[in-house]
């Protein structure tokens, strides 16, 4: 039953997104538990994970470093591509290239979950691009949009350790303690994090229904081409530089998820408020490709054994 409903999110993912457009009062009365219920995935996503897995990341960080390479050079300069061939205005030019110099979201560790990707490779990039966004992204903004901008690090650091670190570790030590007895509910675990993921999808949409009114298809056109490039080319620059598939799907949602939601602060900030409008879209849009991904990927599971030996022959 579990699998049945799970196997449906790209389904469910739809449907709540249009409820929200419809309807969205209902749902922005939910906006105070997005904080909890993230916190909620994380936990239960750490349930799933040992020290080991953590450990192996870091044993063999090629694959961390090449997600940090893409996120922090694929993501900008294909912005930056698209509109200058969409030829929009400097403003939403602007808005585009504030989504692709962010930090990865947290959004994109819950994805890389579900479709079966390396959770831990996922967390650890999440972490680290963080901490990395201090530096890279006012210097990325400042070479190409040529004005810098204050990244507010304190409460990036702040926000992550608590939606993210303190729940992945938690769930670590209850792993420690129950062992292989979690195994026979991670369809269940997984269900929970499903209709977690729903209802943030449904705030989300809701919260920025008023902008999707402003936005002409242009627009939705160079942020849904955005995201694909980042999804796309995190997958296949995993693949060609020699990754499994369940590391090359992680850099996938890594690379094409972004802290949407820092692109808009810091446009509105900094810049206009058509500035960020292109990252409200991509706080919508995200979320939907990437359920619709996750779902795929979900349906079609990595042959473990397949992808352990491509990896070490290519190490």
């Amino acid at each position: 039953m579990f699998d049945a409903f799970n196997r449906l999110f790209p389904l469910w993912a739809v449907l709540v997104a249009a409820t929200a457009v419809l309807m969205p009062a209902p749902l922005l009365a939910l906006s105070g538990w997005v904080s909890p219920l993230l916190m909620l995935i994380m936990f239960l996503m750490g349930v799933t994970l040992s020290r080991a897995d953590f450990v192996a990341v870091f044993r063999q960080p090629r694959a961390l470093a090449l997600g940090l390479v893409l996120h922090y050079t694929l993501m900008p300069l294909a912005a930056w591509a698209i509109a200058l061939l969409l030829g929009l205005s400097p403003e939403l030019t602007t808005g585009m290239l504030l989504v692709g110099a962010v930090s990865s979201g947290t959004a994109s560790n819950v994805m890389c979950w579900i479709s079966g990707g390396n959770v831990a490779l996922a967390v650890s990039l999440a972490i680290v691009s963080t901490l990395l966004s201090a530096v890279l992204t006012p210097l990325i903004v400042w070479g190409l949009v040529g004005q810098s901008v204050s990244v507010p690090v304190s409460a990036m650091l702040t926000s992550i350790a608590k939606l993210v670190l303190l729940p992945v570790i938690l769930g670590v030590v209850v792993h420690q303690c129950v062992g292989a007895r979690i195994k026979r509910w991670e369809s269940c675990l997984a269900s929970v994090a499903v209709v977690s993921i729903l209802i943030i999808i449904g705030v989300v949409v809701a919260a920025n229904e008023s902008h999707l009114a402003q936005l002409g298809p242009l627009v939705a056109l160079a942020v849904i081409l955005h995201n694909g490039v980042g999804l796309a080319g995190g997958y296949w620059g995993g693949r060609l530089c020699g990754l499994d598939v369940s590391k090359s799907r992680t850099l996938a949602f890594e690379v094409g998820m972004q802290n949407s939601a820092l692109a808009v602060t810091l446009a509105q900030n900094f810049f206009s408020p058509m500035s960020a409008l292109p990252g409200a879209l991509f706080s919508v849009w995200h979320n939907i490709s990437g359920s619709l991904l996750a779902a795929w990927w979900k349906r079609h599971p990595i042959q473990q054994a397949a992808a352990d030996s491509a990896d070490k022959n290519a190490s």
